[in-house]
């Protein structure tokens, strides 16, 4: 019975993830699986993965065979760099103890590239929030800025209008003060002429 480890697909349409299966190569890629190692998530940056090392492992030198996706997971987990050096122990090439300071030390490599991936991710999320912040703050301030100038000139206008009417105001009151006063001057100029 040729046997697979291979991606079984799961999630939503445009939003998949993935289980990490050991199956018979014969079965359909949704179907019946013997073992389940772990899952494999791509839509996370970086992709998470969440495997089973030894069952893996395990599988691997019993003889199953990963699918190529499946083989660059493993790559990246260090499955096969430990089988590699176990084969390396069983033809005598090193030790034990050799092979598994090699693997540590390896492991802690790893470790290190993809933790300064996350940290450079993260570092260039919040600059980008930085740089979209002091851009929407420019955009603010020159809104409130010309907010601020059409305000002061509807002030002003109005103003003008206030002082136009209060000049048009006080130039009738006193337009009709001089026409009372002219109404008064001809009355009695008017009234010795009628006497």
């Amino acid at each position: 019975m040729p046997v697979k480890i291979r991606l079984q697909r799961h999630g939503r349409k445009r939003y998949a993830y993935y289980h990490i299966v050991v199956a018979d190569s014969r079965s359909p890629r949704d179907g019946k699986f013997i073992e389940r190692l772990g899952s494999y998530n791509p839509n996370t940056n970086p992709a998470s993965i969440n495997l089973d090392f030894d069952k893996a492992l395990t599988w691997l030198s019993n003889g199953a065979q990963p699918t190529d996706t499946c083989r660059a997971i493993l790559s990246y987990k260090g499955v096969l760099m430990k089988k590699h050096l176990i084969d390396g122990v069983k033809k005598g090439a090193f030790d034990e103890a050799e092979a598994e300071r090699r693997f540590n030390a390896w492991l802690t490599e790893k470790e290190d590239k993809v933790q300064a991936k996350k940290d450079k991710l993260a570092s260039d999320s919040a600059s980008s929030q930085k740089e979209r912040l002091a851009i929407e703050a420019k955009i603010n301030a020159e809104k409130a800025e010309a907010l601020l100038k059409k305000k002061s000139e509807l002030a002003a206008e109005t103003e003008a209008a206030a002082k136009a009417a209060a000049k048009a105001a006080a130039g009738e009151e006193v337009a009709d003060e001089e026409v009372a006063d002219e109404a008064t001057e001809a009355e009695t100029s008017e009234e010795p002429q009628a006497e």
